[in-house]
């Protein structure tokens, strides 16, 4: 599972280009995994934010015993409350608590904070599209499950949306994956 978690924070960190230097913000950072992983392997200067008083002084504390302090900061702070250019801005597991009705608002924000020519890492859960729009809104038993536990107060959007949304903000979309199991019955 440790080995997995590296080989995951290096791709995330190799798909945005990394570099020495480079101004790195990740927005819901959690545990601080990531910019403290890019920080010590790819040399940015990174700075997370999170709203959760106990990852923030977690990952304070997580600096400190790494010897970071020159190059890793953490706040408490909401995106929509954050200022400044990065030269590369991630966003793991944070947008699927925006809501489908606040992905523009969150899209624009993130573009906001960019510097030209930036890159920015959106990771996220999503759920396939449907026929039409009244079908993907339809409340099924599993649907209202993960918004009950899992994502409560947010939504998993669907990709072409998720797109249509970024390149409304001016993003160039170059390279969208699927990280998922397959499953056949026999």
């Amino acid at each position: 599972l440790e080995q997995a978690q590296q080989d995951k924070l290096d791709r995330i960190c190799r798909k945005l280009r990394m570099q020495p230097g480079e101004r790195h913000l990740d927005i819901g950072c959690g545990w601080g995994a990531l910019i403290c992983h890019a920080a010590r392997n790819y040399g940015t200067r990174s700075h997370g934010i999170t709203l959760s008083q106990r990852q923030f002084e977690y990952v304070q504390q997580k600096i400190k015993s790494l010897g970071l302090q020159n190059q890793v900061t953490v706040e408490l702070r909401d995106y929509q409350d954050m200022d400044g250019q990065f030269d590369k801005v991630s966003s793991i597991g944070m947008v699927e608590h925006i809501g489908i009705a606040d992905m523009d608002g969150y899209m624009a924000k993130v573009a906001s904070l960019m510097r030209n020519r930036g890159m920015f890492r959106n990771h996220g859960i999503t759920r396939p599209a449907k026929h039409t729009a009244r079908a993907f809104k339809k409340q099924r038993l599993e649907r209202r499950l993960l918004a009950k536990y899992i994502f409560p107060g947010g939504e998993l959007d669907q990709l072409g949306h998720m797109i249509e949304t970024m390149e409304a903000d001016r993003f160039e979309v170059h390279d969208g994956e699927g990280w998922r199991d397959h499953y056949a019955l026999t």
